[in-house]
């Protein structure tokens, strides 16, 4: 790991991996301030969900640096960009600093290698169970596209979109394998599947 300045974009329930691609619309004047800031740099910020509300909430521990690798500057001031994943991250501490936007020092892992593969039987579990729970939710998928996705990408993509609470995202962000992810995952939509409607069924 290497020891880094990074200016942070802290926003509950977005997650952003190695290799996978966020979109996001900046609006705030302070997101804003960073994109900018970004772009005349090295164009990287740092993913991480803050732990509560609050204009200056305090932080979960693990992030991931992505670099801009798509920008639109609309003309009222606006973005929209897309984050490419590079490297997950543990938060050391937050810095005093001047900008609008928040910095801190992180440890930034290596940027990893491909995140392992799934045996025959965890893929088809990890599909059954993301039909079952689509189709609870009422979401219309593309099921013969997400048959050519790869192990990762589909993993980590549907880690990415579920609609799970920031506690079960964050566990899904810090998940030590591919294959502990997709158990996870699973775990996650029977979980949600069981207590669909109760405000009270998070992780938290």
């Amino acid at each position: 790991m290497t020891l880094q300045r990074v200016s942070i974009f802290p926003l509950a329930g977005a997650l952003l991996f190695p290799r996978m691609h966020l979109p996001l619309h900046i609006f705030e004047p302070r997101y804003r301030s960073l994109i900018s800031d970004a772009m005349a740099r090295d164009r990287r910020i740092g993913m991480i969900q803050p732990r509560g509300p609050g204009l200056v909430p305090p932080l979960y521990d693990i992030g991931c640096l992505g670099r801009i690798s798509d920008v639109e500057a609309l003309e009222d001031g606006r973005y929209n960009i897309v984050l490419e994943g590079i490297a997950r991250f543990r938060l050391v501490k937050e810095l005093s600093v001047t900008t609008p936007f928040r910095q801190i020092e992180a440890e930034v892992e290596s940027p990893p290698e491909i995140d392992g593969v799934l045996a025959s039987v965890e893929r088809a579990a990890l599909e059954q169970e993301s039909r079952r729970f689509a189709q609870a939710q009422g979401y219309a998928v593309d099921w013969n596209a997400v048959a050519q996705l790869d192990d990762e990408a589909l993993v980590n993509g549907i880690a990415q979109i579920a609609p799970f609470d920031a506690a079960a995202k964050q566990a899904l962000l810090e998940a030590a394998s591919l294959n502990d992810r997709s158990e996870l995952i699973i775990q996650l939509m029977q979980f949600f599947s069981r207590h669909d409607g109760d405000d009270r069924a998070t992780l938290q």
